[in-house]
């Protein structure tokens, strides 16, 4: 009992810290590469730009007083307690932080933006800040805004998440577009998507592993050959062909990337008239990869 209390301890300290590094490593993007260049790539973030613009507004003030009653709607419907105290954190960090970086940081670095490239801002915004937002997910926490409002439409009327970040942000950078011009724009467009693909890989890292799907009428042998060769045990059951009707094998295997021109040369010496699927895999957990922890 005492040692799933500490591990539950450990595990919030980690969030936290998590959370903390996270939402820094966002706000330091946002201000450096960002900002410079009203790259308004989508989230409150975006809209506090474009605020900034008309009315000279601070975006971290604007960032934090549009995430309270966001808030409160995640209470109800993302989670009461654990969702608030996760969020209000992240929130409050990413609106002192970006505050802090945009008072102090063009009077201590050498040279502020760092780059006068936009494209290489653009890049190394969406990049940099998917990197950060990623930490943040891992704790189970979100940055507010957009985030809460693509979740609760998402458990009300069950439209893929994507979809509903794709239009929120979208008009977001429209907005930004008959403001900033439509170059702007397609930067922020850039700089949103990569963000999505950095976000992806820090979750769940580079995609080590294949699963291939093997149609076969020589199960035994291929199992033994995988195992043999390859050291892979294997899963299979029965199946019917759907074109001749005969009886087929599937077996399935998980390998290692670099075993599969291995694996597909087993195939072709034990079966040449076997189908092979080889699929992707993001992780895999258990014996002979990845252990659970």
């Amino acid at each position: 009992m005492q040692r799933r209390h500490l591990s539950t301890v450990w595990r919030e300290i980690r969030n936290f810290f998590l959370v903390l590094i996270g939402t820094v490593i966002e706000a330091f993007a946002f201000s450096v590469f960002q900002a410079p260049y009203n790259l308004a790539a989508g989230g409150v973030s975006g809209i506090g730009i474009i605020v900034n613009h008309f009315t000279g507004f601070s975006v971290s003030a604007f960032y934090f007083i549009v995430n309270i009653p966001l808030l409160v709607v995640g209470f109800f419907y993302l989670g009461r307690w654990r969702f608030l105290i996760n969020t209000i954190l992240s929130v409050l960090i990413f609106s002192v932080a970006i505050e802090i970086f945009q008072l102090y940081l063009p009077h201590y670095l050498a040279h502020y933006p760092l780059t006068d490239n936009i494209l290489l801002s653009a890049i190394y915004a969406g990049l940099v800040s998917g990197i950060g937002g990623g930490l943040v997910y891992a704790a189970g926490a979100t940055m507010g805004g957009t985030a809460i409002i693509g979740r609760v439409i998402q458990l009300r009327t069950g439209i893929p998440l994507s979809q509903i970040y794709l239009f929120v942000d979208g008009a977001i950078i429209v907005a930004a577009a008959f403001v900033f011009g439509w170059e702007i724009a397609l930067y922020a467009m850039l700089t949103l998507l990569l963000a999505g693909l950095a976000t992806d890989y820090t979750l769940e890292g580079p995609s080590r592993a294949r699963t291939a799907f093997i149609v076969t009428t020589k199960a035994t042998e291929m199992l033994a050959a995988l195992q043999a060769e390859l050291g892979r045990g294997a899963s299979y059951w029965q199946a019917s062909g759907g074109y001749t009707g005969e009886p087929r094998t599937i077996v399935m295997c998980t390998i290692y990337r670099p075993q599969v021109n291995d694996l597909k040369r087993i195939v072709a010496q034990v079966d040449p008239t076997a189908f092979v699927s080889i699929d992707m895999t993001q992780q895999v957990l258990g014996a002979g990869f990845t252990e659970f922890k």
